[in-house]
């Protein structure tokens, strides 16, 4: 089976995907490139600063950067404006089409491009329904748009429940869905995790930290919708009196808008327990959630948030709000940690204060974290993906309520 996968740009989580893919003997991956904004030094608006990656993004499987009008630099609704995808089509003799998202005109002609060639197409996005406030007339809009869209496309990959559960209420028939997980390499991230653990007091020495005090961790992008307020105040609430300084430190990893704000009411309390350790590369990570105790993810608008399957692959106790969209299928309330609702501060203080009260108790969690992740791998993306294309008569469709 020769398979094209459109997508933007080369992304740090999916390069180990490819890889994983191409050694199955029978599919045949190409990936299609729009831009290469992420090879080099860019600047990632979430973050606020320039970034670069420090994985691999393009070694171990085929790819393609399609030809452009105008520049590659910016990725926005119509940009990059790309062209030649029918001509790679044709060129490749792909059987299927595999698109990650598909609100874009270049997507829109991708999929014309392939069903003008009797080339199946497939495709597979983050979206879900909490945490959305959309207008009558966006719902609307789009219920017309899927009426015909969901006719077109073959099939619809799942990265979760939620997401499922968004396709289904726009009209998708349960047998056009298959579950591909959103997952990232566990191996890389399990196996930086225990070199990590050999060095742990040292790393925690390096940091500053005094030993026995556990560690409220939290990385990612300091913006809105992301909430790291949320988990301040919360963290704030900790203290009994609102002066005294919290027994558990809270690390910021990450960087945005809001670190400034956060940096500047944290220096007003004149506590020692908060870090602000800006933007951290992927081989960086694995010693950050080795040494907290637990992952908090308290974002209001999360389509799904893969840093939360990092932290589960340390054995860390995870708190997410509900509008996460890996928390609905990867946090079981009182088994690897807690859910809330989202924006709801006192609650998630309460977690936090149940996660931490007895430290057995926050381990075993953690211990359950890894075992649920081991069944959120690559290997489900694979299954998912072969009974898509039909190359795997043990179907991976989602059941109805599994």
């Amino acid at each position: 089976m020769r398979l094209a996968h459109l997508i933007t740009h080369p992304v740090h989580y999916q390069a180990p995907l490819f890889r994983r893919i191409v050694t199955e003997r029978d599919i045949e991956l190409t990936v299609l490139y729009q831009s290469d904004i992420s090879t080099r030094p860019h600047l990632d608006p979430g973050f606020g600063k320039q970034v670069q990656w420090d994985v691999p993004l393009l070694d171990g499987y085929a790819y393609r950067f399609l030809p452009s009008l105008g520049g590659t630099e910016r990725l926005t609704f119509w940009r990059p404006l790309t062209y030649g995808v029918g001509r790679a089509l044709t060129e490749g003799k792909f059987d299927a089409l595999w698109i990650s998202g598909y609100m874009r005109p270049s997507y829109w002609t991708a999929i014309a491009a392939a069903k003008r060639r009797g080339i199946r197409v497939l495709i597979r996005d983050d979206l879900h329904e909490r945490g959305k406030q959309r207008r009558i007339t966006r719902r609307a809009a789009k219920s017309i748009f899927f009426a015909a869209f969901r006719r077109i496309v073959d099939s619809f990959l799942a990265i979760g429940k939620l997401n499922r559960e968004y396709y289904l209420k726009l009209g998708v028939k349960p047998d056009s869905i298959f579950l591909m997980p959103y997952a990232v390499d566990n191996k890389f991230f399990q196996s930086r995790a225990m070199e990590a653990s050999r060095r742990r007091e040292h790393f925690r020495s390096e940091l500053g930290l005094e030993k026995g005090r556990p560690v409220i961790l939290y990385v990612g992008k300091l913006y809105e919708r992301k909430r790291p307020r949320d988990l301040f105040d919360a963290y704030q609430r900790l203290s009994s009196d609102q002066r005294t300084e919290p027994f558990p430190y809270l690390l910021f990893v990450g960087d945005g808008e809001q670190r400034r704000e956060l940096e500047t009411r944290a220096h007003s309390l004149g506590w020692n327990s908060i870090r602000f350790l800006g933007f951290k590369g992927q081989s960086e990570l694995p010693a950050f959630y080795d040494l907290s105790d637990v992952f908090v993810m308290p974002s209001v608008e999360e389509p799904w948030g893969l840093v939360l399957n990092e932290a589960m692959n340390a054995g860390r106790a995870i708190i997410a709000s509900d509008h996460v969209g890996s928390a609905a299928d990867l946090v079981i309330d009182g088994v690897n940690g807690y859910s809330y609702g989202a924006g709801d501060v006192p609650l998630l203080t309460a977690r936090l204060q149940q996660t931490l009260a007895d430290p057995v108790r926050c381990r075993a969690m953690g211990e359950q974290s890894l075992k649920l992740i081991n069944r959120w791998s690559f290997e489900e993306d694979v299954q998912g993906l072969k009974a898509a294309l039909g190359l795997d008569s043990c179907t991976a469709q989602i059941a109805t309520g599994t």
